[in-house]
């Protein structure tokens, strides 16, 4: 129960590649399961949505937007939203859930869209994927002047008791993303405000299964690997105390957002 997900995973799945070759392999391995990443990750709360959003914004482009958890959240606040995600699986399954959002193929460091576009760009769960010497100024160059860049990310608080088990499971050593590593900064935007906010998420036990089998580590592993890691999972909500008997599950999160108005 206790085993790392690395060591589950070994050089085959990711260390036989160098760190680029890995981490392409992982962004690219999302769309295959859109339906799982759409049932079993978390949205967002409220109070980070409406910080994250200046007053007077008008319309946004959400890059990564994946199967459309922000970008639902930005288009309910009458926000007119340009979604974009490389993944043409992650797009269908995001017109399926917000529809009537424009949709774009394109990355963060090839935007398919003109100069001074948005008033707001954002990212939730999805700049470590970016090459950020590329992303920056490409973000910049849609913006209107005076417009933002907000970024967002969910951290479930592994701390404590059985997350703290369940991290072990599921998430690679060298996958443990800390905030300090994607702290954002560029000349081109102003200085970054950073803001964390504790919430928590009910997953059912299918739920929960679904959020691990959206985790890239996960996607790129072999069938056997796989299997293991869901064992794993299974043995764990099986036996352990705090777990046992139950059929839905309170996953409790820390969310780092940030936002900085462009420099133009």
């Amino acid at each position: 129960m206790h085993s790392r997900f690395g060591e589950l995973f070994p050089k085959r799945a990711l260390y036989s590649q160098t760190v680029d070759e890995a981490h392409q392999t992982r962004a690219a391995s999302f769309g295959p399961a859109a339906a799982e990443y759409d049932r079993g990750r978390p949205s967002y709360p409220a109070d980070v949505v409406d910080w994250m959003i200046p007053a007077g914004t008008k319309t946004a482009i959400d890059l990564g937007a994946g199967t459309g958890k922000f970008t639902q959240l930005l288009a309910a606040r009458g926000l007119e939203v340009t979604a974009v995600d490389p993944s043409e699986g992650m797009l269908a399954q995001l017109r399926a859930s917000v529809p009537g959002v424009v949709t774009a193929g394109g990355t963060a460091e090839a935007l398919p869209l003109p100069d001074d576009f948005a008033d707001l760009v954002t990212a939730a769960q999805a700049w470590h994927w970016v090459d950020g010497e590329r992303g920056f100024p490409e973000v910049a160059r849609v913006l209107n002047p005076g417009g933002s860049l907000a970024l967002v990310w969910n951290f479930r608080d592994n701390r404590d008791g059985w997350m703290n088990e369940l991290a072990g499971i599921i998430i690679d050593r060298d996958e443990r993303v800390e905030v300090e590593n994607v702290r954002p900064a560029h000349p081109q935007f102003e200085e970054f405000e950073h803001r964390i906010f504790s919430w928590s998420q009910t997953l059912s036990r299918e739920g929960l299964v679904d959020l691990v089998k959206s985790r890239s580590i996960y996607l790129v592993a072999s069938p056997e690997e796989q299997r293991s890691v869901l064992d794993r999972v299974g043995e764990l909500l099986d036996s352990h105390p705090e777990l046992a008997g139950r059929t839905t599950y309170e996953l409790p999160y820390r969310t780092h957002s940030f936002r900085a108005r462009v420099k133009k």
